[in-house]
Protein backbone atom coordinates (compact mmCIF):
# COMPACT_ATOMS: atom_id res chain seq x y z
CA UNK A 1 0.00 0.00 0.00
CA UNK A 2 1.11 3.22 -0.90
CA UNK A 3 -0.19 6.07 1.51
CA UNK A 4 2.07 8.42 0.57
CA UNK A 5 1.36 8.22 -2.97
CA UNK A 6 -2.53 8.63 -2.66
CA UNK A 7 -1.97 11.67 -0.69
CA UNK A 8 0.64 12.97 -3.35
CA UNK A 9 -1.76 12.30 -6.02
CA UNK A 10 -4.94 13.84 -4.28
CA UNK A 11 -2.64 16.95 -4.01
CA UNK A 12 -1.89 17.23 -7.49
CA UNK A 13 -5.71 17.01 -8.17
CA UNK A 14 -5.98 19.79 -5.99
CA UNK A 15 -3.44 21.94 -7.72
CA UNK A 16 -5.39 20.90 -11.19
CA UNK A 17 -8.19 22.38 -9.89
CA UNK A 18 -6.54 25.26 -9.11
CA UNK A 19 -4.73 25.89 -12.37
CA UNK A 20 -7.71 25.35 -13.83
CA UNK A 21 -9.01 28.21 -11.91
CA UNK A 22 -6.40 30.20 -12.58
CA UNK A 23 -7.16 30.02 -16.11
CA UNK A 24 -11.04 30.22 -15.82
CA UNK A 25 -10.03 33.44 -14.02
CA UNK A 26 -7.56 34.65 -16.85
CA UNK A 27 -10.92 33.90 -18.76
CA UNK A 28 -13.02 36.36 -17.23
CA UNK A 29 -10.60 38.80 -17.01
CA UNK A 30 -9.56 38.42 -20.92
CA UNK A 31 -13.54 38.60 -21.30
CA UNK A 32 -13.77 42.12 -19.58
CA UNK A 33 -11.24 43.15 -21.62
CA UNK A 34 -12.34 42.72 -24.80
CA UNK A 35 -15.70 43.61 -23.54
CA UNK A 36 -13.85 47.34 -22.71
CA UNK A 37 -15.52 46.92 -18.51
CA UNK A 38 -11.94 47.69 -17.36
CA UNK A 39 -14.44 48.82 -14.41
CA UNK A 40 -14.19 45.39 -13.26
CA UNK A 41 -10.96 45.00 -13.48
CA UNK A 42 -9.35 45.66 -9.92
CA UNK A 43 -11.77 42.44 -8.70
CA UNK A 44 -10.56 40.04 -11.60
CA UNK A 45 -7.22 40.63 -10.61
CA UNK A 46 -8.11 40.04 -6.60
CA UNK A 47 -9.73 37.08 -7.48
CA UNK A 48 -6.55 35.81 -10.04
CA UNK A 49 -4.33 37.09 -6.93
CA UNK A 50 -6.26 34.98 -4.20
CA UNK A 51 -6.25 31.64 -6.91
CA UNK A 52 -1.92 32.08 -7.21
CA UNK A 53 -1.92 32.53 -3.12
CA UNK A 54 -4.02 29.36 -2.78
CA UNK A 55 -1.52 27.56 -5.87
CA UNK A 56 1.25 28.71 -3.74
CA UNK A 57 0.06 27.18 -0.81
CA UNK A 58 -0.46 23.61 -2.53
CA UNK A 59 2.48 23.67 -4.13
CA UNK A 60 4.04 23.81 -0.37
CA UNK A 61 1.93 20.98 0.81
CA UNK A 62 2.91 19.38 -2.60
CA UNK A 63 6.27 19.39 -1.90
CA UNK A 64 6.00 17.95 1.77
CA UNK A 65 4.13 14.74 0.01
CA UNK A 66 6.43 14.30 -2.56
CA UNK A 67 9.33 14.01 -0.02
CA UNK A 68 7.30 11.26 1.99
CA UNK A 69 6.89 9.40 -1.48
CA UNK A 70 10.51 9.89 -2.18
CA UNK A 71 11.37 8.39 0.88
CA UNK A 72 9.21 5.28 0.59
CA UNK A 73 10.37 4.82 -3.45
CA UNK A 74 14.40 5.14 -3.07
CA UNK A 75 14.42 8.49 -4.68
CA UNK A 76 16.54 11.39 -3.56
CA UNK A 77 14.70 14.08 -1.19
CA UNK A 78 13.51 16.69 -2.65
CA UNK A 79 12.51 15.19 -6.07
CA UNK A 80 9.85 16.53 -8.08
CA UNK A 81 7.35 14.33 -10.27
CA UNK A 82 9.62 13.23 -12.96
CA UNK A 83 12.08 11.61 -10.40
CA UNK A 84 9.07 10.08 -9.01
CA UNK A 85 7.71 9.05 -12.38
CA UNK A 86 11.26 7.26 -12.57
CA UNK A 87 11.02 5.85 -9.34
CA UNK A 88 7.82 4.52 -9.40
CA UNK A 89 7.10 0.74 -8.21
CA UNK A 90 4.33 0.57 -10.36
CA UNK A 91 3.44 0.93 -13.64
CA UNK A 92 0.27 1.93 -12.34
CA UNK A 93 1.87 4.55 -10.19
CA UNK A 94 3.85 5.84 -13.32
CA UNK A 95 0.29 6.13 -14.90
CA UNK A 96 -1.14 8.11 -12.28
CA UNK A 97 2.05 10.47 -12.11
CA UNK A 98 2.32 11.14 -15.69
CA UNK A 99 -1.34 11.86 -16.19
CA UNK A 100 -0.94 14.70 -13.66
CA UNK A 101 1.95 16.31 -15.17
CA UNK A 102 0.95 15.84 -19.08
CA UNK A 103 -2.43 17.59 -17.57
CA UNK A 104 -0.32 20.49 -15.43
CA UNK A 105 2.52 20.96 -17.97
CA UNK A 106 -0.78 21.51 -20.29
CA UNK A 107 -2.86 23.92 -18.01
CA UNK A 108 0.77 26.36 -17.02
CA UNK A 109 1.42 26.34 -21.27
CA UNK A 110 -2.35 27.47 -21.61
CA UNK A 111 -2.05 29.70 -18.47
CA UNK A 112 1.21 31.72 -19.71
CA UNK A 113 -0.29 32.26 -23.36
CA UNK A 114 -3.64 33.78 -21.69
CA UNK A 115 -1.40 35.57 -19.25
CA UNK A 116 0.88 36.88 -22.05
CA UNK A 117 -1.93 37.99 -24.43
CA UNK A 118 -3.93 39.54 -21.43
CA UNK A 119 -0.86 41.81 -20.41
CA UNK A 120 -0.74 42.95 -23.90
CA UNK A 121 -4.20 44.16 -23.83
CA UNK A 122 -3.93 45.78 -20.52
CA UNK A 123 -0.63 47.73 -21.93
CA UNK A 124 -3.33 48.54 -25.12
CA UNK A 125 -5.88 49.96 -22.07
CA UNK A 126 -2.68 51.39 -20.32
CA UNK A 127 -2.18 53.67 -23.42
CA UNK A 128 -5.26 54.14 -24.78
CA UNK A 129 -6.14 55.45 -21.25
CA UNK A 130 -3.53 57.97 -20.80
CA UNK A 131 -3.92 59.24 -24.68
CA UNK A 132 -7.27 60.11 -23.41
CA UNK A 133 -6.16 61.99 -20.25
CA UNK A 134 -3.45 63.76 -22.21
CA UNK A 135 -6.39 65.01 -24.91
CA UNK A 136 -8.01 65.98 -21.98
CA UNK A 137 -5.82 68.75 -20.86
CA UNK A 138 -6.26 70.34 -24.30
CA UNK A 139 -8.21 73.04 -24.08
CA UNK A 140 -11.56 72.35 -25.87
CA UNK A 141 -12.51 76.31 -25.83
CA UNK A 142 -15.08 78.40 -24.37
CA UNK A 143 -17.98 80.41 -26.14
CA UNK A 144 -19.76 83.44 -25.69
CA UNK A 145 -23.23 83.73 -25.39
CA UNK A 146 -23.62 85.02 -29.02
CA UNK A 147 -21.49 81.63 -30.14
CA UNK A 148 -17.72 82.92 -30.77
CA UNK A 149 -15.14 81.11 -29.40
CA UNK A 150 -13.51 83.22 -26.27
CA UNK A 151 -10.25 83.23 -26.94
CA UNK A 152 -8.74 85.31 -23.78
CA UNK A 153 -7.77 83.60 -20.92
CA UNK A 154 -9.14 85.98 -18.79
CA UNK A 155 -11.36 85.30 -16.23
CA UNK A 156 -15.27 84.23 -17.11
CA UNK A 157 -18.43 85.19 -15.22
CA UNK A 158 -21.45 83.07 -16.06
CA UNK A 159 -24.54 84.77 -17.00
CA UNK A 160 -27.42 83.43 -15.45
CA UNK A 161 -29.92 84.96 -16.89
CA UNK A 162 -29.57 83.07 -20.18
Amino acid sequence: MHVGANELSMQLWRERELLEMLLFKLEEQELLLLAGRTRWMQHATREIETVLERLREASMSRVVEADGVAGEWGAPEGSGIRELIAKAPTDAWRGVFSDHLRAMTQLTGEIASMRDSNSQQLRAVLRATQETLASLGDDAGEYTTRGDRATSDSARIVDTRI
